[in-house]
């Protein structure tokens, strides 16, 4: 019976290679430029736009510490991490 930290370890390692082929087809949609490809299942649509970002570094050259701890929100992440072992 297989453990479920190798039946995780299986799993995230074939969609990590799903992930890189999926990244190469975006790749090749994005090359070929046209806003709208029509295939026989789905249409793809390609767009662009606009992302605006805060320059955390910047805002904090300006704030005190205490501005800073008061807009600052602290939240709990959950991490699982896989490191293969070595056969010996």
């Amino acid at each position: 019976m297989t453990n479920i930290a190798d039946t995780y370890a299986a799993l995230k390692q074939q969609i990590d290679a799903l992930t890189a082929q999926l990244d190469a087809v975006k790749k090749d949609i994005k090359a070929l430029g046209l806003p709208v490809i029509e295939g026989d299942f789905c249409t793809l649509t390609l767009s662009l736009s606009e992302r605006c970002s805060l320059d955390t570094a910047a805002v904090k050259a300006l704030l005190t510490a205490e501005q800073i701890a008061a807009n600052t929100k602290v939240s709990l992440v959950e991490t699982i991490r896989v490191k293969a072992k070595v056969a010996a």
